[in-house]
């Protein structure tokens, strides 16, 4: 299959480096000095360690990079999704397309789905590939599992079966819904996890608090039409506890570092990669008060995001709420 891959970045590069063995990859960005420094140095500045195989075209022209693509791959952050979608509408109105993103859009507060929807109107063979899974990982060929989301009878599964290999395991599923928010809230709970982490509070508090998270993550989805089984698979517990305690984890590096001490704009330039879970906070705090969803973890990480309070005292507010049954 030729695979127009949007999205230059880990990610996209990651997906490209997996992909090319067996299929004809196309990796586009839209930034052409970084895209042909890409070329000549067959690594992302943001992927430095992995190189990209000589079969994998690195291509500045997006009409080329889409040309004949039986898929579309748009791995940009979810800030860029939109634009992204436009301009491949612009050429393929109606193409086989699945984003690789996960988050809300920072001006928007919608999430990658509802973007779709509204940039390409008349696609139907589109949804959502995620779950847990490190771009340098995926790279080096380590074993991943994925899974794709589609409202489209048959286009998960076929996508899924296309895609799939030893290294790389894709499933499917129709929970669009479930698998999008479950790949966006578990980025606030991991900063969560980085707190706990970084305030030294032990392996039982991270334990308790991957659980409680999870039990957030389901209350609302479930609220928003999400499959409550969804939740217990992939896209929900198996990315939560990866990025909850993975070192490669961006947001609970974010965590850390605020405990620590540190102040949040001086944490996300050291990273030098997006933490989607920082603007995802906002707004999944939003959704949960829209629908009258208790999220006491997530309200305690806006606390301490965007309201001066010190990372211990919204540890101390969350041990000191009222007991209750599970």
């Amino acid at each position: 299959m030729r695979i127009a891959i949007l999205g230059a970045g880990a990610w996209g590069s990651a997906l490209a480096i997996a992909l090319a063995p067996t299929h004809e990859v196309r990796l586009w960005s839209r930034d052409r000095a970084a895209c042909e420094a890409t070329a000549h140095s067959r690594s992302s500045r943001y992927l430095p360690q992995s190189r990209l195989p000589a079969r994998i075209a690195v291509e500045a022209d997006l009409r080329k990079a889409l040309e004949s693509a039986g898929l579309v791959i748009v791995a940009t952050s979810t800030s860029g999704l939109r634009h992204t979608l436009e301009a491949v509408g612009a050429w393929m109105p109606q193409p086989s397309l699945v984003w690789a993103c996960k988050g809300f859009d920072a001006a928007t507060s919608r999430m990658p789905h509802e973007i779709a929807e509204r940039a390409l109107p008349d696609a139907r063979r589109v949804g959502a590939l995620s779950g847990p899974s490190f771009a340098l990982e995926v790279a080096q060929g380590l074993p991943t599992a994925l899974v794709i989301a589609s409202r489209e009878p048959g286009f998960a599964a076929t996508i899924a079966a296309a895609l799939n290999s030893p290294r790389l395991r894709l499933y499917s599923s129709n929970d669009v819904v479930g698998v999008v928010l479950g790949g966006a809230v578990k980025n606030v709970i991991a900063i969560a996890a980085g707190i706990a982490d970084g305030l030294a509070l032990g392996r039982n508090a991270r334990a308790a608090l991957v659980t409680r998270g999870l039990a957030e993550i389901v209350r609302l989805g479930v609220a928003l039409g999400g499959q409550a089984e969804t939740f217990m698979g992939l896209a929900g517990v198996g990315d939560l506890v990866l990025t909850c305690t993975g070192d490669l984890s961006r947001n609970r590096e974010v965590g850390i570092g605020l405990a620590r001490g540190r102040a949040l704009d001086d944490v996300l330039t050291s990273l030098g990669h997006v933490a989607e879970g920082v603007q995802s906070a906002r707004a999944v705090r939003g959704l949960a008060r829209e629908r009258r969803v208790e999220m006491p973890i997530t309200e305690a990480v806006c606390a301490v995001l965007f309201e001066g309070v010190a990372p211990g005292e919204a540890v101390e507010r969350l041990l000191t709420r009222d007991p209750r049954s599970e």
